[in-house]
């Protein structure tokens, strides 16, 4: 799924949102992301055929990893990244929630015994491809996109241009996934269990972010593209809006998570408070950051400063697992997941005041 993004949900947004009213250019962007995402596809299905044949423990569910890769498909036809630049996210809403509901009711009708595991991926996969399926009739017939082949060089500077933040995606979705990982190694389950456990509330609350921050990303493009002045100005009244918010959910969490974690996890989950109280300032961390390093140094071009603060993130987080968790456990996990978040936010807030001054210069 990340290499067939390759970046694009970051990348293409940008361009689409100044050209927004070029039939002519959103065609090429369209059909030139497109073929990328089709080849990349190939590769994936190279990558994963090879894994399974030459790997006897993958190849007896060969079938299991074929139906679940319906899904990779799905998401290489959904241009999530096409409906973000034009600004107009209920396709997204919409397709995904038809997605989900076809998986959901297929599942009470199909699943009805213990060897019917296979449904579970072939139906999800479904839902992807349908959702797909009908974001592309949307695409050609609502927007009036074309495709065709164009020139290679076009094909192959997208390619290009969206490296860097390809890699800062893989990096951050390998570290993320990381400290679930390095836990297990150095402790024990039970451990892994109470992180994991309090992990999942804070990313629950943290998803309510998403819609905010997809509906925003194109719209500042567009504003910097327009007058960089007013692109600022708005930027710092958003800054203030997501502290001000995150700083109260901080709070919130903070007096009131003694409560709420064992009615939410069970009461053998007490272990997992501390943990959720620790997490919390990634809503403050990650709100804050996302400002600096998602909507402001990827639309102004940063992508290179970007991709090096992700990967000094990376470098921190596996030092900071080695250190704290051994010693502190589950709560060693919880500040380890912390400690590259802040140093995202602080690294690329730093980056944006010093180039812009936008604390200083530009008044609301």
């Amino acid at each position: 799924l990340i290499l067939t993004d390759y970046g694009f949900n970051l990348s293409a947004p940008r361009e689409i949102s100044i050209n927004r009213d070029d039939k002519r250019k959103l065609s090429e962007i369209f059909s030139s992301i497109m073929i990328t995402k089709l080849f990349l596809f190939a590769i994936s299905l190279l990558i994963m055929s090879a894994i399974i044949f030459f790997f006897d423990r993958f190849r007896r569910d060969w079938v299991l990893y074929y139906l679940t890769f319906g899904m990779v498909l799905g998401q290489t036809m959904f241009p999530t990244w096409f409906f973000q630049g034009v600004e107009n996210m209920k396709f997204i809403t919409i397709l995904n929630l038809l997605a989900k509901l076809i998986f959901t009711i297929s599942i009470f009708i199909f699943v009805r015994k213990q060897t019917d595991y296979y449904f579970v991926p072939l139906l999800n996969s479904l839902g992807f491809i349908i959702s797909g399926i009908t974001a592309m009739w949307i695409i050609f017939f609502n927007f009036k996109i074309r495709f065709f082949i164009p020139d290679r060089k076009y094909v192959f500077n997208w390619f290009k241009n969206s490296l860097y933040i390809f890699i800062s995606t893989l990096v951050a979705g390998i570290y993320v996934n990381l400290i679930p990982f390095i836990t297990g190694v150095l402790t024990n389950v039970s451990t892994v269990g109470y992180y994991v456990a309090g992990e999942k509330i804070i990313r629950s609350i943290e998803s309510l972010y998403f819609p905010l921050n997809s509906s925003l990303y194109p719209y500042i493009k567009r504003e910097f593209h327009n007058s960089l002045d007013k692109g600022l100005k708005f930027l710092k009244k958003i800054l203030l809006l997501v502290s001000i918010i995150s700083l109260i959910l901080v709070l919130v969490i903070l007096s009131t998570s003694h409560l709420f974690v064992p009615f939410v996890l069970g009461k053998e989950f007490t272990k997992s408070i501390p943990v959720v109280r620790i997490l919390s300032f990634l809503l403050l961390a990650k709100g804050i950051g996302h400002i600096f390093l998602i909507q402001t140094m990827l639309n102004i071009g940063a992508d290179k400063y970007v991709f090096f603060i992700v990967v000094v993130s990376a470098i921190l987080c596996i030092f900071s697992s080695i250190i704290f968790i051994p010693k502190f456990l589950y709560i060693g996990s919880a500040i380890s997941a912390v400690i590259p978040e802040i140093f995202m936010m602080i690294s690329s807030g730093f980056f944006v005041m010093k180039k812009f001054d936008i604390l200083r210069k530009v008044k609301i």
